[in-house]
């Protein structure tokens, strides 16, 4: 029992060995990590379509930064198409002041309170318990 026991672990012991080993039935393909080379960074290429200015010549009109923070956003000024131009002349002239006119003590407006956000938030229900409180 005693030389099985030694056999076995001699054999292991070789075998571990041997994986460890770069030549034979055991050698592992590794990647050469020296092999590695960087890529090189892109370049954008050249617009030949851009003619440089000409000297002394008044520098063409960018707009604003708002506008072209605009432009950027919105792609610039596009053509109505059919509905959108039907839908403006439909609607008609807006009257130049009405931001300032909503807002003036002539408009009337209507206090809702909290009678009216308590009806419109109330559990729907199939009405077997309500009931009327009139105040005094």
């Amino acid at each position: 029992m005693r030389n099985t026991t030694r056999f076995t672990l001699i054999a292991a012991s070789c075998s571990l060995l041997a994986a460890c080993g770069g030549n034979g039935i055991f050698n592992r393909e590794r990647p050469d990590e020296f092999a590695v080379q960087r890529q090189a960074p892109l370049v954008v290429p050249p617009d030949f379509q851009l003619v440089p200015p000409a000297s002394g010549a008044p520098r063409p009109a960018e707009g604003s930064a708002s506008q072209q923070a605009l432009d950027a956003l919105f792609g610039g000024k596009a053509e109505r198409s059919d509905v959108e131009n039907d839908t403006l002349s439909r609607a008609g002239d807006a009257d130049p002041g009405i931001r300032s006119e909503v807002g003036s003590e002539k408009t009337y407006t209507v206090d809702k309170g909290t009678d009216t956000r308590a009806i419109l938030s109330a559990p729907q229900g199939d009405g077997q318990a309500a009931r009327a409180v009139t105040p005094s």
